[in-house]
């Protein structure tokens, strides 16, 4: 995943809660290559071209980078599928009311595509039109919970984050990402919530990749959650851990 939420210290603590860390970050005795290195020996990702193509925080993945991204996404839908999830490819231009019913209009605007003379907005994230495929209407209790897991090319403007992560595909204006999203009953919620982070980490677990778990502080949260959880994978190049998934309860916002 290209996605990255740093957490910056308030009030010398850290904003978040580490509630548990799988693996253990490998040593190496010697200077380990970063995923730009690579990508340039193997052929795999190419952002010389991206940007003279489409400008800054744009990339070509080439070759074996390109294959191993299709790899990665099928193996998740793979797993969401069996998991009992209807795989979905959804549109990514979606009306306005899309966008502002998953609350990307409010305090995440900024960093929205829009295309003024259509009045479309270009997705941040599958989970517009995944929550927006039920919009308006009213679901039979006894279809719950009805899962989906969608993959499509995902867009953000990164306002705000000029000078972080320049270097490589870390924070870019465009990628690919697999999302699962489930309607369920109120009283069901906290479990799910559990069971999609279950999920996530049965992946990282699949991948062999040290990873810590975190619960997001309220502050940090988008106008829709009430808790979120983010697995964050250790980046050797970088000492440090950086986020590769997130799952949020939006509760009721959805509906409302």
């Amino acid at each position: 995943s290209n996605l990255v939420d740093t957490h910056a210290p308030i009030g010398g603590e850290a904003d978040f809660k580490v509630i548990e860390e799988v693996g253990t970050p490998r040593t190496f005795d010697f200077e380990p290559r970063d995923h730009v290195e690579l990508g340039k020996m193997l052929r795999a990702i190419d952002v010389e071209r991206g940007a003279k193509v489409s400008g800054a925080r744009f990339y070509y993945l080439t070759g074996v980078g390109a294959l191993l991204e299709l790899a990665l996404v099928n193996y998740a839908i793979s797993m969401a599928t069996k998991a009992g999830f209807i795989p979905v490819i959804p549109p990514v231009l979606v009306k306005p009311a899309a966008m502002e019913g998953t609350g990307f209009l409010g305090q995440a605007s900024e960093n929205v595509f829009h295309l003024k003379e259509d009045d479309f907005y270009l997705v941040g994230t599958s989970e517009v039109p995944l929550a927006a495929y039920h919009m308006d209407e009213i679901l039979d209790a006894k279809s719950l919970p009805l899962r989906y897991t969608g993959y499509s090319p995902c867009f953000r403007r990164e306002a705000g984050s000029y000078g972080k992560d320049t270097r490589g595909i870390i924070r870019v204006h465009q990628f690919e990402k697999v999302e699962m999203f489930s309607f369920c009953a109120p009283e069901d919620a906290l479990e799910e919530h559990k069971r999609i982070l279950a999920w996530e980490k049965d992946f990282l677990n699949a991948m062999e990749i040290p990873y810590r778990v975190i619960d997001v502080a309220t502050g940090d949260l988008g106008s829709s959650a009430n808790r979120k959880f983010d697995c964050e994978a250790w980046i050797p190049t970088q000492g440090a851990y950086r986020e590769v998934t997130s799952t949020s309860n939006c509760s009721e916002f959805l509906a409302r």
